[in-house]
C-alpha cells in the first residue's frame, strides 16, 4: 500500500508540472501575463483556452500512466513525461498554426475580456491534438 501511495505521489507531482509547464508555454505566446488577463482582467477566452489545454494535457497523463504501468514505475513515469511533453508542445503548435491560418491575432483574440468565438476554435484544437496523442499512446 505504502508503494501504492508513492507512485501515485510521484505521477501526481509529475501530472502537477506537466500542467505548470503548459501554463507556462501558454503564457508565453500570450501578450502580457495569462494568470493577470485570467484573474484580474477576467478574460473568458483565456480562461477557456487554459482550461481545455489543461483537460487536454490531463487526458495525455491519464492514458501515458494507464497503458504503461506495467511496463514498471520507472519506465511508466519516463512514458508519461514524454508524451506530457508532446501533449504541451502540439498544443502550442496548433494554437501558432491556427493564428497563421486564419485572419486575426489569436494571441490578441486569448487577452479580450468578451468571449469571442475564436477562443472556442483554440480550445477544441488543444482538446483535438490531446485526444491524438492519446490515441497514439493506446
Amino acid at each position: 500500500m505504502l508503494a501504492g501511495l508513492g507512485y501515485a505521489t510521484a505521477y501526481s507531482l509529475l501530472g502537477g508540472l506537466l500542467l505548470g509547464v503548459g501554463f507556462l508555454v501558454l503564457d508565453l505566446l500570450t501578450p502580457g501575463r495569462l494568470a493577470h488577463h485570467i484573474w484580474v482582467e477576467r478574460s473568458a477566452n483565456a480562461a477557456l483556452v487554459l482550461s481545455s489545454g489543461f483537460l487536454g494535457l490531463g487526458l495525455v497523463v491519464f492514458a501515458a500512466i494507464w497503458t504503461n504501468a506495467e511496463a514498471g514505475f520507472g519506465r511508466a513515469l519516463a512514458w508519461t513525461a514524454a508524451f506530457g511533453l508532446l501533449g504541451v508542445l502540439l498544443q502550442a503548435l496548433a494554437g501558432v498554426v491556427l493564428e497563421v491560418l486564419t485572419p486575426g491575432r489569436m494571441r490578441e483574440v486569448l487577452v479580450e475580456r468578451e468571449l469571442h468565438p475564436a477562443s472556442g476554435v483554440v480550445a477544441a484544437a488543444q482538446l483535438a491534438v490531446s485526444f491524438v496523442v492519446v490515441a497514439s499512446i493506446w
